[in-house]
């Protein structure tokens, strides 16, 4: 596999704990919305605590860009990244993963999950393709709600916010389960885009099934 030492360009807080990193693109370097690498911080004892993170950016763009939700709660890599610099340097290597877009649907993603459907809506709303997708996301508060006014710019009345963990807020209080899909979908015979914690996957994706969804449209990380 090749490998790229990058430097990082900028850092922009994006909530309270997710922040976007800018970092140069090596010449040729390609990717599909959705795509994600391996990405290693090139600080000592660091290096080689490679984790995988999703382009945010587009495949044209300048540079690449990650959108990374950091936990400071422990000194783990996210923590780490939480500390960089402008300046500072990434390793990455090649692009991969199974999330692409295959269609109009629904978008179903918990917290940090959504980062692989970012480059996928920011693709389709410059080709002017955004038709009827629909995100519902889900957050344990609204200040978790990632890019949530870019995300109302894009999908209008079709981005749903799910709150888990409030109930003084205008959103919906409470959790995507069977249920909740039942009720808010009339069509389970489209591609749905499932991506959050695994346990939250998972039960997502039973809940489909169970409903009717075609198991060949159903699109997540493998």
């Amino acid at each position: 596999m090749q490998t790229f030492h990058l430097k990082i360009l900028s850092v922009k807080q994006v909530t309270h704990n997710v922040r976007s990193f800018t970092i140069e693109k090596p010449e040729g370097y390609n990717y599909e919305p959705g795509q994600a690498t391996e990405l290693s911080l090139l600080k000592e004892g660091w290096e080689k605590e490679k984790r995988p993170f999703t382009f945010t950016s587009l495949t044209d763009d300048n540079n690449l860009e990650f959108t990374i939700k950091c936990y400071t709660d422990h000194d783990g890599v996210t923590n780490q990244l939480a500390q960089v610099v402008p300046g500072d340097r990434f390793e990455i290597g090649d692009s991969w993963g199974t999330i692409e877009y295959k269609g109009e649907g629904v978008f179903i993603a918990g917290g940090a999950g959504v980062t692989p459907f970012i480059a996928i809506f920011r693709d389709l709303h410059k080709k002017g393709a955004i038709g009827s997708n629909q995100l519902l996301f889900s957050n344990k508060t609204t200040k978790d709600i990632i890019l949530e006014e870019e995300f109302k710019a894009i999908l209008g009345s079709n981005f749903i916010n799910i709150i888990t963990g409030e109930t003084n807020t205008s959103y919906i209080h409470g959790r995507i389960d069977k249920s909740f899909l039942q009720q808010h979908i009339s069509n389970f015979n489209q591609p749905f885009y499932v991506c959050g914690p695994d346990a939250f996957t998972q039960a997502i994706l039973e809940a489909l099934k169970e409903l009717g969804a075609n198991a060949d449209a159903l699109v997540f990380e493998k």
